[in-house]
């Protein structure tokens, strides 16, 4: 298989949880021995990873210009995947003019519009309703997994819901997780009696870690503190904005650290990690991330969602902060009930993530989808529907854009 990913950014695995996932799908292809190009409209960055130790290509390309045309014709891939709907609004039609015989693939990371939707609600007090979606971020972001051959889920609640709310085919959409080596034996990670303080951990360009942040600040950290006043809470995680560091306070034990070197590091110093997440989509990396380091986590049914199935959390699961509260004090201080709870963490990583089981479903999966790729094209009827209708209009719009581009250059030249 030749296979074109084309990336929203260039993959930092040690920035996002995103990040972690679009290495894991790149291991993936690189180890059936499938010829792999990421390509990327964006600026490189000093954290990106070195795609060239994978044997993958790393490619720019350009928005809103037809150099692309002649990219995607000469490289004919049999696989496209875009790394998030913007992506595919952006190259999709594109590639269907240019390489019609590739198989397009979405990969969401998380339903963006379910992220927006449910920050929306929590800004205006009130509970979340399905109808929240239909915003014009949902309806695009909708319209383009109708486009597209297969969308990777990882999220079994966001693939439920593009199947019985939004009507995607069950042939067009597949439910995959992370995919992670296996876990590390509990013995050979730090004990509960060399661990000390509490751990916040995520990328601060993401909303939801950003509003959980400041939930800690106001809300939950005043109260751990007050009654475990030696604790210190470590929040760390990528781009600190100056808003972040100025929250930075010794005296109340509120320690903002930002860029960790190694993640799993400060992940297995700390006793516990918190995770008050209001709102958000997808499953969330820090979580698994303090499982494979053995460390508890507190969180809430949205950080928690769609990551632990029939089996036990390790740790509590509430929205209430007064129970969020009492749940870390409780499990920082006794050894039995941690214990515990870092074997729930290990049997849910053995469970439900492990590489092994996951990867070659995802081959079979890419594999019988070339081979059915114009039976199931020309079976869902609002696919065709769409890219006629909607991929004419981007098309269009990418068009306008690009002479616009052409006349200002030529104006200043």
């Amino acid at each position: 298989m030749n296979l074109l990913v084309i990336g929203y950014v260039w993959p930092e695995p040690n920035s996002s949880a995103a990040g972690s996932r679009m290495m894991q799908l790149l291991t993936c292809f690189r180890q059936q021995g499938w010829q792999v190009t990421f390509a990327s409209p964006a600026q490189q960055t000093e954290h990106m990873a070195d795609l060239s130790l994978l044997g993958i290509s790393a490619e720019h390309i350009a928005l809103n210009d037809a150099s692309f045309d002649l990219y995607i014709a000469d490289k004919k891939p049999d696989i496209v995947v875009f790394d998030r709907f913007m992506m595919e609004e952006q190259f999709g039609w594109r590639v269907e003019k240019h390489s019609p015989d590739s198989l397009r693939v979405l990969n969401t990371e998380d339903l963006h519009s379910l992220r927006q939707a449910r920050h929306q609600a929590l800004k205006q007090q009130r509970e979340f309703q399905t109808k929240d979606l239909y915003s014009d971020v949902g309806i695009r972001e909708i319209a383009a997994i109708h486009r597209c051959d297969l969308t990777l889920m990882i999220s079994e609640v966001e693939t439920q819901l593009l199947i019985e709310h939004f009507h995607v085919p069950e042939t067009h959409v597949f439910h995959l997780p992370f995919m992670l080596p296996k876990p590390a034996v509990l013995e050979t990670l730090k004990p509960f009696e060399d661990r000390q303080h509490f751990i916040s951990i995520g990328n601060f360009r993401h909303g939801p870690n950003w509003d959980a942040v400041l939930h800690l600040k106001a809300d939950i950290w005043p109260a751990i503190r007050k009654r475990l006043p030696k604790a210190e809470l470590h929040i760390y995680g990528a781009y600190p904005p100056p808003k972040a560091t100025q929250l930075h306070n010794p005296k109340e034990g509120f320690l903002v650290k930002g860029w960790a070197e190694d993640a799993h590091a400060v992940m297995q110093q700390a006793r516990l990690c918190l995770a008050p997440l209001r709102f958000g989509a997808g499953i969330k990396g820090k979580l698994v991330e303090a499982m494979q380091m053995g460390t508890p986590s507190i969180t809430t049914s949205v950080g928690a969602e769609s990551m632990h199935g029939e089996w036990p959390w390790n740790g509590v699961i509430t929205d209430d902060i007064d129970t969020f509260v009492d749940a870390a004090v409780s499990l920082y201080n006794d050894k039995t009930s941690w214990q515990l709870m870092q074997k729930n963490g290990n049997q849910l990583l053995e469970s439900r993530y492990q590489a092994s089981e996951w990867q070659p479903k995802l081959i079979d999966r890419l594999t019988l989808q070339v081979t059915l790729k114009e039976t199931l094209r020309q079976s869902h009827f609002m696919g065709l529907m769409l890219r006629h209708h909607t991929l004419k209009s981007t098309q269009y719009m990418s068009q306008w854009i690009e002479l616009k581009n052409a006349a200002i250059n030529n104006d200043k030249n």
